[in-house]
């Protein structure tokens, strides 16, 4: 590379050392592409016509095409130019690098496909090497409508996540790139807010991205196949013969009709869901998370694994009790019929786990078997049904009679009711997410879950209604069994029911106290009786049960370990490992067989059940919601492919399912919310850091929008006045004792603005500094690191020339509608006599415009100081070091505004070395963290002494109303005459009385305007000495001249007319030393300066002679508008 190219690299190695070292939470940076990814790169495309014509090495190496074994060497140069590849990152080593020469191009592209070459790659902040490219070559041009732009035209590659499995992402140029000058170092690559990954889905995603031998499913074997296979459990055939005889043949149908519109509503819910992006792994926890929000999706998720576990064992053991009674009828109880269903059910589980294990295309192809056994047995039952059968009449078995399906059409309880028949059906019909809990396995996710959930409940529904017809119409609700029960010619006048019809008569059966042992209302196997060949039946049983564990059994993990993939629960993240081509769960399957086995051990699920059922609900009810709440919120990003849904029938079905969770059962349902709200609770306190750009995100920004919207209309009122402040704090994490203080009062209450105005103030050669100050700014750091530590504030950095206009933009332009800020807070300029006073009149100057603009100000002063930001870390010296001085010059103005754009805000990680502090350093140290700690008894004292409109009380009332400060008692000062302290303490007692404020104690001060002590005086003399002008010793132009270049400086004139205030803040200093050396806070009336008559200088000496030598003072001056009333 030539000379420049390796400056350029120099300068942009060392600018990235400085982002790295300067970083306040390297954690929160967003992560780069890495250099695995494709990069939007292009090979240069010759302008002239006889480019291919050009010996030099520099078109050999820029306009050339690389040859492959499919190239054709005698392409011509027009031919060429519209040929372009996709490759990697290369490898610097030039080791498997994709650009290299022996590399073939890609068939088939068109224009606006990219190539790259290992000279003109990015600086990449996701890899361990830092690529760069000459931006003076031309190996980045590409030609799109006739000439050469490095502008790109659309391409699906943009817009991929990270590591997309799908295919490459490309990145597009940078703004930058296509706007700056071309000496412009490329700025560091970043995503779109929400395009970046967590390393887990980054992980996941690269996984995926290998596909070579993994298995995909289609739509078919994949959702409809265990769809179908988990509705149709074991209710099919033992239980739905019983509903008709309860419930009648309508009331069946309506019961499946109900339960059905469920799980359609659902089921439309979870298909649009599904086909608004890119579905991952993790079935119905995806699909909540990525649309509620990890709160939502991580309390679902859990409970959902869960109750997926816990069914594996429902239908072991379903299936082992089936088993057991077959052994008892031919006594082949091996000790008894519990114990029997304990062994059987564990040797089952630990079999449907050796399948699961073995990969799902075994599992696949374990469902395709069970499924063709179950059709079969319907079918058998089916047929049956038109074979009539002598021996099976007098069990109840007539066939197809109207008599018979008329007699059943209405509804006999005995012992339910309708409600509670319908709780015992409908977890027949939670089967509908089998399909989407494999999500991660499906070929096409947002085409199969669609088509297969919804097919699959027509199906299952209406194989269900085709069983309540068939069963109410063909078998008589009570039968004896007994051939001999027939009707007598003698009573057969009197025999009314519809089996008398075909000789029968049953009312014997029904009259004793055992009752009738066959019919619908008592024979639970009634469909192994009608079948044409009964064993088909218990196959058809074994078949539901086990189907619906294995499926139970691979859902569970799958759910589990999407869930910790994505450290919502970080104790759970070892579960999150995958193994083999398909990363199976292997972990998961261990644990969910450890939570089957444990409740198969326990054989008692009669208690268990309804929770499971619930759980189930509460997923449904949240798919539901999900589907109104993105409707709702109105989103752009809210875009699903698939069209047939209602935000209000989703809502409907949110409902039904709430409604059927109280409906099965209350207390199981009480149970499920208060675990649901439970696990919210304690994510939404954990916040995991993740952003999937959720409908919670999309409705709480339309909400505040509308919100803020409304508050516009509203003129404002004396009764909700609250402090709105612009903090000026530079770095949040400069002053964090002025940053704490003013939370301290904010919090909950007002706004909070964390003001940061820039400056032009570092110099790189050959670089716009002011560019380079916008490339380093990343406001989204800052503020999280306000959200992480718990400060209810914004961040707001503007650039400007000077403090003075950064200030002004900020009280012009700060805030929004209402939320604006009211009050500007600085922090006391500590070091005023050390530097330039140039600062000063600049200081004091943003005192004038913010009351210019109606603003109330407040200052802060701890006689150690404020700003911290050089101690908190020590590594800047090595940065700085790293900069000759023609290289860097860093101009520091320490005022309240941090000014010094060579970041000083360190990461401070417990591995880094650390300097050891010198003694004032600890102490400022230990004086910036006195406002995070709940602070003891004591006083806020309140010398309020000019009336300002309440702020200087509105302030202390709200700080000693936080936890914090409750055990600080307010004092007040206010100035008096000797002669009526007694007057004035009476009138301030009343006052503060009406205004409801608690205060322990009124001072009224009747010395305020005795002189001061003469040695006071004498030290203020000599501490404005260098800062007089003295025109009275000087021609009077030359005194004009030094005034107008030097404005803060102090005339003999001004200083002799504010003799008698300049005195009263040397007093007010004497008084607050004797009455209020022991606050925890003092907060004072801010004197004022008229603008023009006071020069800045001898303002500041005010504020200087005021505040010295005290504890924690807080300056405060209202805009002498009323912000407290006593009116209700």
């Amino acid at each position: 590379m030539s000379a420049p190219s390796s400056a350029s690299s120099a300068t942009a190695e060392n600018a990235a050392t400085e982002r790295d070292f300067l970083a306040p939470d390297a954690g929160q940076k967003p992560p780069g592409p890495t250099p695995s990814q494709s990069r939007f790169q292009v090979d240069l495309v010759a302008e002239a016509a006889g480019a291919a014509d050009d010996k030099s090495p520099s078109s050999d190496a820029s306009a050339t095409a690389p040859e492959g074994p499919d190239s054709d060497p005698g392409v011509s140069s027009e031919e060429a130019k519209g040929r372009f590849r996709v490759v990697n990152f290369a490898d610097p080593s030039g080791a498997g690098s994709a650009a290299s020469p022996e590399a073939a191009p890609a068939e088939g592209l068109q224009n606006g496909d990219t190539v790259m070459s290992e000279t003109s790659l990015h600086s990449s902040t996701g890899g361990q090497h830092h690529y760069h490219y000459d931006t003076h070559t031309n190996t980045y041009y590409l030609r799109t409508f006739g000439h050469n732009t490095i502008d790109a035209v659309p391409n699906i590659d943009f817009y991929r996540q990270t590591a997309a499995p799908l295919g490459e992402k490309l990145i597009r140029p940078t703004l930058s790139e296509l706007h700056d000058e071309l000496d412009k170092e490329p700025f560091e690559d970043g995503f779109a807010n929400g395009d970046e990954l967590t390393p887990a889905e980054e992980a996941a995603a690269k996984e995926a991205a290998d596909s070579k031998g993994v298995v995909k499913f289609g739509w078919i074997k994949g959702v409809l196949v265990r769809c179908m296979l988990n509705i149709w459990g074991v209710m099919l055939f033992i239980r739905m013969s019983w509903i008709v005889g309860q419930a009648g043949i309508a009331l069946s149908c309506l019961i499946v009709a109900m339960a059905t519109v469920v799980t359609t509503i659902t089921g439309l819910s979870t298909s649009a869901i599904a086909t608004n992006g890119f579905v991952r792994g993790g079935g119905a926890y995806y699909l909540i998370s990525r649309s509620l929000g990890p709160e939502f999706g991580g309390s679902i998720g859990l409970i959902f694994a869960f109750a997926n576990a816990v069914a594996v064992a429902m239908y072991v053991v379903g299936f082992a009790e089936t088993v057991v009674e077959l052994l008892n009828g031919v006594d082949a109880i091996m000790t008894d019929e519990t114990n029997d269903i304990r062994i059987i059910g564990t040797i089952t589980v630990i079999l449907l786990l050796g399948i699961s294990v073995a990969g799902m295309e075994w599992e696949a192809k374990a469902q395709i078997f069970l499924l063709i056994v179950l059709i079969t047995a319907i079918i058998n039952y089916f047929i049956g049904t038109f074979i009539s059968v002598k021996s099976k009449e007098s069990a109840g078995f007539l066939g197809y009679d109207g008599s018979i399906m008329w007699e059943n059409m209405g509804p006999d309880f005995r012992g339910e009711t309708f409600f509670s028949v319908f709780a015992i059906f409908f977890p027949a019909a939670t089967g509908i997410l089998a399909g989407a809990n494999i999500s991660g396995d499906l070929a096409d996710p947002q085409l199969a879950i669609p088509r297969g959930t919804l097919l699959a409940i027509l199906i299952t529904g209406i194989v269900y209604l085709g069983v309540a017809v068939s069963t109410g119409s063909c078998i008589v609700r009570d039968a004896s069994g007994n051939m001999n029960d027939t009707v007598s010619s003698q009573f057969a006048m009197n025999c009314t029911d519809a089996a008398c019809k075909f000789g029968y008569d049953f009312s014997t059966c029904k009259s004793e106290k055992d009752g009738c042992r066959y019919g619908l209302h008592n024979d639970f196997q009634v469909m192994s009786l009608v079948s044409g060949f009964g064993p088909i039946i218990t196959a058809g049983i074994f078949s539901a049960t086990l189907s619906s564990a294995l499926a139970s059994l691979v859902s569970a993990p799958k759910v589990f370990q999407a869930l910790c993939k994505d450290n919502i629960y970080p104790g759970l993240q070892m579960f999150a490992k995958g193994y083999g081509k398909n990363n199976e769960p292997l972990r998961g399957y261990i644990l969910t067989f450890g939570i089957a086995l444990a409740f198969i051990l326990i054989a008692e699920l009669n208690t268990i059940a309804p929770i499971i059922s619930n759980f189930f609900l509460a997923s449904y009810a949240l798919i539901n919601f999900s589907v109104f709440h993105a409707s709702l919120a109105n989103s752009p990003g809210w875009r699903p492919s698939f069209k047939y849904y209602n935000m209000w029938v989703s809502l409907a079905g949110a409902i039904l399912c709430c409604v059927v969770m109280f409906v099965i059962n209350w207390a199981a349902a009480l149970l499920t919310n208060v675990i649901v709200l439970g696990l919210y609770i304690y994510v939404s306190y954990k916040k995991p850091d993740v952003n999937w750009g959720s409908s919670t995100q999309a409705l709480t920004y339309h909400q505040a929008l509308t919100h803020t919207l409304q508050l516009s209309g509203v003129e404002d009122h004396i009764k909700n006045f609250r402090p709105q402040c612009l903090v000026m704090t530079g770095y949040p994490n400069s002053r964090p004792a002025l940053l704490d203080l003013v939370h301290s009062f904010t919090k909950n209450v007002g706004l909070m603005i964390c003001g940061h105005i820039r400056t032009v103030s570092v110099y790189f050669v050959g670089k716009d500094p002011e560019n380079e100050c916008t490339k380093r700014m990343n406001q989204a750091r800052y503020q999280r690191w306000l959200l992480k530590n718990d400060t209810k504030g914004f961040y707001t950095p503007v650039f400007a020339e000077d403090l003075r206009q950064g200030s002004q933009y900020l009280l012009q332009a700060a805030g929004l509608g209402r939320l604006k800020p009211n009050t500007l807070v600085l922090g006391f300029k500590n070091d005023w006599r050390d530097g330039d006073m140039m600062n000063v009149e600049t200081y004091i100057s943003m005192i004038h415009d913010a009351f210019d603009f109606q603003f109330g100000a407040v200052i802060l002063r701890l006689k150690e100081g404020l700003d911290v930001s050089h101690i908190q870390g020590q590594a800047v010296k090595l940065i700085i070091t790293q900069f000759s001085s023609a290289d860097l010059v860093c101009v520091s103005v320490c005022v309240c505004v941090c000014v010094c754009l060579c970041t000083l805000t360190i990461s401070t990680d417990k591995k880094s070395p650390t300097v050891p502090l010198n003694v004032s350093d600890q102490r400022l140290l230990e004086a910036s963290q006195q406002f995070q700690k709940k602070q003891g008894k004591g006083t806020v004292d309140v010398w309020w002494l000019f009336d300002d409109g309440g702020l200087t009380l509105l302030i202390p009332y709200l700080l000693t109303n936080k936890k914090r400060w409750k055990d600080c008692k307010i004092r007040v000062f206010i100035g008096g005459k000797i002669n009526r302290i007694d007057h004035d303490r009476r009138a301030m007692a009343t006052l503060l009385s009406k205004f409801r404020i608690d205060f322990s104690d009124i001072t009224v001060l009747g010395d305020i305007n005795t002189k001061p002590k003469k040695e006071h005086v004498a030290a203020f003399e000599e501490m404005i000495e260098p800062y007089r002008l003295k025109e009275d010793d000087m021609e009077q132009e030359a005194a004009e001249r030094l005034k107008n270049s030097e404005p803060w400086r102090i005339t003999d004139n001004e200083l002799e007319l504010y003799r008698a205030k300049t005195n009263r803040q040397i007093r007010l200093n004497e008084l607050l030393k004797e009455h209020s050396s022991t606050a925890n806070l003092i907060v004072m009336s801010l004197p004022l300066a008229r603008k023009g008559a006071v020069s800045s200088a001898l303002y500041m000496a005010w504020l200087e002679a005021l505040s010295k030598d005290l504890p924690p003072i807080l300056l405060v001056r209202g805009n002498h508008q009323s912000v407290l009333t006593f009116y209700s």
